[in-house]
């Protein structure tokens, strides 16, 4: 049962764009990989990338003159990177960082099947590309994981201590509780982000709709109340799973976060080994642990750094939500032209993780 179980979570967890959006070409004369059907642009490096299980995904490196830190976006189960490149350059402008977007096994151009494991390698493989092409450190890069994307942010962001920050936008508790409301965390779960958000050490960003009827509010809720370190949540009114990109105070939400961030400087983990741990690292999920469904709730305004790092500084700034208005204001000043981009980009067509029958 178990298994069947899980076989289910995994064939409602993933729909790769059929046919891709786009295509990889390599320019005459120099080499260079090159997207179709998007607007090429001089600040971004497309890229092939081969992960530890013998797949190789298709990437983009968004560059920014002006950028400290390193957003590393995992997007959702029914995107590729045509459809998010015209997002990913818009964010690299308003937050000012660098950013590398990356398409999972199966998804894209990247090679392969789509699965649990696979994404961990996969998000991996562009971490370490980041780190070996383009010398960022692990203190600098910012973690962003949209709905499934969750899983393999938050399972890379439970093994880096000295990650900056993470960012959970309409993240799941796990892929079995986005169908049912289970109470424990079985073997056979996908994507057990429950049981890895206690792990992660860097200031965690939550972001959700309120009205989204695709993975309720309350995986986000959840998720923000397990975290070691909280900043001020972003709790969209009205939002839904595929739209809030449009609402004026996603974008500012995240400025504010990305300025707070910065400010916090280089971080240390709990291994002060004085240099990068070159170590390989494992997917968590092959650690056995129990669940932490029944884990006392964390107190409305209580610290949320962890003792053991009494020198780390907090952010955590506020537990009140912020309510938006119920639908999406006229967009102002840069916040306008951030706004009818996303207007105009597919950012998700499907109910992920909706059981046949199931009304949408």
């Amino acid at each position: 049962m178990g298994a069947v179980t899980s076989a289910m979570a995994t064939k409602f967890a993933f729909f790769p764009p059929n046919p891709p959006s786009y295509g990889l070409v390599l320019e005459e004369g120099t080499g260079r990989l090159k997207m179709t059907e998007v607007s090429e642009k001089e600040n971004v490096d497309v890229l092939k990338v081969k992960t530890n299980r013998g797949t190789e995904i298709a990437a983009l490196y968004v560059k920014n003159p002006t950028a400290k830190l390193t957003l590393l976006y995992s997007h959702g189960n029914a995107a590729d990177l045509g459809q998010m490149y015209d997002l990913f350059t818009e964010l690299s402008i308003h937050l000012r960082v660098n950013l590398m977007g990356y398409d999972y096994s199966g998804y894209g151009q990247s090679t392969g099947k789509p699965s649990e494991m696979n994404t961990y390698a996969d998000i991996q493989a562009a971490y370490e590309c980041l780190k070996e092409t383009y010398g960022v450190k692990e203190e600098d890069v910012i973690l962003y994981g949209q709905s499934v994307g969750s899983g393999p942010t938050l399972d890379l962001a439970s093994q880096l201590p000295r990650l900056r920050a993470v960012v959970l936008h309409s993240a799941i508790l796990s892929g079995l509780r986005v169908m049912y409301p289970v109470k424990h965390t079985y073997w056979f779960d996908i994507y057990k982000n429950i049981d890895k958000i206690p792990l992660v050490e860097a200031p965690v960003l939550a972001i959700h709709g309120t009205d989204d009827d695709v993975v309720n509010w309350s995986h986000g809720k959840k998720l923000w109340e397990l975290c070691r370190q909280k900043y001020e949540p972003l709790w969209i009114k009205g939002g839904n799973h595929c739209n809030l990109e449009l609402y004026p105070d996603y974008i500012k939400h995240l400025k504010k976060f990305i300025s707070a961030v910065e400010k916090l400087g280089h971080r240390t983990g709990d291994n002060n080994n004085g240099g990068t741990d070159n170590r390989p690292r494992h997917s968590t999920d092959q650690r056995s642990r129990s669940s932490t469904d029944h884990r006392e709730m964390p107190r409305a305004g209580r610290d949320s750094i962890d003792r053991r790092e009494k020198s780390r500084k907090s952010v955590d700034y506020s537990d009140k939500p912020r309510n938006i208005a119920e639908h999406p204001e006229k967009a102002r000043n840069s916040i306008d032209r951030f706004g009818e981009i996303m207007r105009s980009a597919v950012l998700c067509n499907i109910n992920c993780f909706k059981p046949v029958g199931a009304k949408a």
